[in-house]
């Protein structure tokens, strides 16, 4: 038998399996939530009221495990519910977006044990130890990959409408998760714009302040450039500041002068929503310099709104320079994010000679060459 006799067989192919609904990430999402809303009691607890936490068995981990495993269940009954695509159902039948979540719920359950042997051999951290905890660190991690899995799925259906309003919902869960490990730098909770910065000690207290805008701009303009890289989505910079805002008002209980700054701020992400729908409608989602300016809207317009609200509730005692330079640097810094984010622009091809052929006449003419095809404009970027 010769080499061409010899059929060899094909590999399997992977099955095609059903993407996840509307209503099935909505269920995600909604059980997300729950997740993110222990890990705000949970938050709450050691910020408020942590000499009364002896271990691990508290009622705030209680809500925030349960929330994990309601999520982690559904997200593998989902992919249960596909096994007859699928006989491997825990590997294979996964709708798109949710394998990943999947692999995010497994590891969290591995950082839920350790954070169990952390807290019964070490002890309850306080502040920056909790914040820095490795099983805490771990279960931010993975706590990210299992609740951003409707906003994968979001983007592998390509849907707008109702689609998006999961999406978002499920990217600022996503950026809820960790935030509870940035308090301690977040703009939300700084009162540093209040006080005068000749006063003494406070040159310190304006560095930490002004340092905090910057960090936030980074955690805030990041994910969004992520969605808005697609296309402009209404509401998805208000959605991802009140988020973050929210998880920092509730382990601080809402104290007064930041809730009214956070309010502003969320109104200046919404002002750079509607601002950049338009700049779409009018530029097109191909323009030069798209995301730059995105991430400079958002960035610039949510530290503004933010220091506005500090400003009427408690008055602002930064310098004129420090104020409006805060905001410059906060939008240069999320342009830069933007100019990185940008998708890179196709090298062009090289120009190709056309040789055209000599007319008839004596055999010592030189054939004539046309002049190069320019090639075709590169496209200038996002």
């Amino acid at each position: 038998m010769t080499s061409s006799e010899v059929h060899r067989e094909a590999p399997p192919r992977s099955p095609r399996v059903p993407p996840a609904t509307r209503r099935e990430d909505l269920v995600t999402v909604v059980l997300g939530a729950c997740l993110v809303a222990g890990a705000m009691s949970d938050g709450w607890a050691h910020s408020n009221i942590v000499e009364t936490i002896e271990g691990f068995f508290t009622p705030w981990h209680g809500l925030l495990y349960a929330g994990f495993t309601a999520t982690a269940a559904w997200t593998f009954w989902l992919a249960y519910q596909r096994r007859d695509v699928a006989p491997r159902w825990w590997r294979d039948a996964f709708p798109a977006g949710y394998r990943v979540g999947a692999i995010g719920a497994v590891a969290f359950l591995l950082a839920g044990l350790a954070d169990l042997a952390w807290h019964e051999i070490i002890g309850v951290e306080v502040g920056l130890d909790a914040e820095f905890s490795p099983s805490h660190l771990l279960l931010d991690a993975s706590a990210v990959l299992l609740l951003t899995s409707p906003l994968r799925s979001w983007w592998a259906s390509g849907e707008r409408g109702g689609r998006s309003a999961t999406g978002v919902a499920s990217l600022a869960l996503g950026v809820m998760a960790p935030s509870i490990l940035l308090t301690y730098a977040s703009a939300f909770l700084t009162l540093a714009p209040t006080r005068a910065i000749g006063a003494a000690g406070m040159q310190q207290t304006a560095v930490l302040g002004v340092d905090a805008y910057l960090i936030t701009a980074l955690v805030l303009v990041g994910p969004f450039l992520l969605v808005h890289r697609r296309r402009a989505t209404p509401g998805a910079g208000a959605a991802l500041v009140a988020g973050v805002a929210l998880f920092d008002m509730v382990m601080h209980e809402f104290p007064t002068p930041q809730v009214w700054a956070a309010l502003a701020a969320v109104c200046g992400a919404g002002l750079a929503d509607v601002l950049l729908l338009r700049l779409d409608a009018i530029r097109g989602r191909d323009a030069v310099l798209r995301l730059p300016v995105a991430g400079a809207l958002l960035a610039g317009l949510v530290v503004a709104g933010h220091l506005a609200g500090l400003a009427l509730a408690a008055g602002i005692r930064w310098t004129p320079e420090v104020t409006t330079g805060v905001v410059t640097l906060a939008a240069l810094l999320g342009a830069l994010l933007g100019g990185l984010a940008a998708r890179p622009a196709p090298t062009p091809p090289p120009a190709v000679p056309v040789r055209i052929p000599a007319p008839a006449g004596p055999a010592s003419a030189a054939p004539v060459v046309a002049d190069p095809v320019p090639p075709a404009r590169a496209d200038p970027g996002r």
